[in-house]
């Protein structure tokens, strides 16, 4: 079986947007937070992280709603107008000053979402306690060490994104 290969579509449940991601996302993160769970309805979200100028929309448009936040300044989330599907957010308080620049793609979104599990689960301290996590993909209670986790190609295209907002790279 071969691997799927850029660009990644995916849209919401009435077709009415449709989107493209230009290339495989920097780390895709299993969210067990209390807010995922209560923002997305499911016991956790799994959402990839993707520079912002990688993600088209290819049809359609998007309704994008800011909603409050454990940091107190909010998430933006773009949602479908018309059947309100989650397709991203952007966490406006994330680490390095990147929340404008770092879409989090809902996976479920995605065509094919099957090939972006997981690489890191975060704040497993709230994760429903029925969840089992795969030994072999790292988990943390809370949040990471980036420069611990993820892989050289993503700390690369990170460290473009510090530049180019002007904040140091993790």
């Amino acid at each position: 079986m071969t691997e799927p290969r850029a660009p990644f579509a995916g849209g919401c449940a009435c077709g009415h947007v449709r989107y493209e991601m230009a290339s495989e996302p920097m780390i895709v993160h299993g969210c067990h937070c209390r807010w995922c769970q209560r923002e997305s309805g499911a016991s956790f979200a799994v959402n990839a992280l993707i520079e912002a100028d990688r993600v088209k929309v290819t049809k359609g448009d998007v309704a994008e709603i800011l909603t409050p936040s454990l940091s107190g300044i909010g998430q933006r989330f773009a949602r479908c107008p018309k059947c309100q599907v989650t397709l991203w957010t952007n966490y406006l308080a994330m680490r390095g000053g990147l929340g404008e620049v770092v879409r989090f793609i809902r996976v479920g979104t995605l065509d094919d979402p099957d090939p972006f599990s997981p690489d890191v689960h975060i704040f497993t301290s709230t994760k429903q306690p029925w969840v089992i996590l795969p030994p072999d993909v790292p988990a943390f209670e809370e949040y990471f060490v980036i420069k611990d986790v993820w892989s050289t190609e993503s700390l690369a295209r990170s460290a473009v994104l510090h530049e180019a907002v002007g904040t140091p790279a993790p």
